[in-house]
């Protein structure tokens, strides 16, 4: 994957040194104790689940508030261009996602409002509650940002994706970064919120998962379509970088987690989709470089 063409984007936080300075247990956690909040973390990075709900769940059973009620304000940090590999890395991918759906947004009549993107070290306090590295990658509807721990690179080669080296990462990186601004897009657009509304009002938790993996599988889609559009654009990709994105959305499916975590895979839970799911919409949208085709919510069969 080549980023020379790629634009920087000035809408990147770095709070790294910052938040790994206030020792990784930022306010916004209640009353939850330091082991109650890793357990939180790991099951919310193993499962995909919103670490609000689980923070918010907690909280109630040992009688703290609730995360909405907890939730408030990321830390004031200046926004700009990082200057270190990784951090400029993210900041290229991040302006070519902007620049890409500003074009699909304007050719359907409409503007497109980047998010920030918080880069952070351990934990962070922000707008969805607690941040923390084991939680990965996710975006916060509440104040519209990507928060990143970029540390999760590293489990991308070491854990997920099986990279031969970081280079070979760095397309599974950015489809991982294309992933939450789909979810934010998805915010633009109108649909998350209003799937959040649906999921409020539904009784059953197993359905509300069902249109998880709906909003999630369509996040995946919208990433292809970016990555279809960046290509059409710089031919920035290398021969096997799609493939090893595809190797990394199969090995973060809901699955194979469970399968690796407990042994066994229990569907209802599902929140993202299965890897073979996540790998064709991701195609779905690579291949039709169209909105259209990455309709998630109507289709009949994922």
């Amino acid at each position: 994957m080549r980023t020379d063409d790629f634009r920087p984007s000035d809408n990147v936080e770095d709070d790294r040194q910052s938040s790994g300075s206030r020792g990784g247990l930022p306010g916004g956690a209640g009353g939850l104790g330091i082991g109650t909040i890793i357990i939180i973390g790991l099951i919310s990075w193993y499962f995909g689940i919103d670490p609000s709900v689980l923070l918010n769940g907690a909280q109630i059973l040992t009688g703290g508030g609730t995360a909405s009620q907890q939730s408030g304000q990321a830390p004031p940090v200046a926004a700009g261009t990082p200057t270190d590999p990784t951090g400029r890395f993210v900041a290229l991918v991040l302006g070519d996602t902007e620049d890409r759906w500003t074009e699909i947004f304007a050719a359907a009549g409409r503007t497109y409002h980047p998010p920030r993107l918080r880069l952070f070290f351990r934990a962070e306090a922000g707008g969805c509650g607690l941040a923390q590295s084991a939680m990965g990658p996710f975006y916060c509807p509440r104040d519209q940002r990507i928060y990143l721990d970029t540390s999760f690179f590293d489990d991308l080669q070491n854990k997920f994706g099986g990279c031969s080296s970081s280079n070979a990462c760095k397309f599974s990186e950015a489809y991982v970064i294309a992933h939450e601004v789909g979810h934010h897009v998805q915010d633009e657009l109108g649909i998350l919120p209003q799937v959040m509304q649906e999921q409020q009002a539904l009784a059953s938790q197993a359905k509300a998962n069902a249109l998880q993996v709906r909003i999630e599988l369509q996040a995946d889609c919208l990433a292809g379509v970016w990555a279809n559009r960046a290509q059409q654009k710089h031919h920035f990709l290398d021969p096997g970088d799609v493939d090893q994105a595809l190797q990394t959305a199969a090995a973060i499916g809901d699955d194979r987690l469970e399968k690796e975590a407990q042994g066994y895979v229990v569907p209802d839970s599902f929140t993202h989709g299965t890897s073979e799911q996540r790998k064709r919409w991701f195609s779905n949208g690579f291949n039709g470089g169209q909105v259209s085709g990455c309709d998630t919510l109507s289709a009949n069969t994922l």
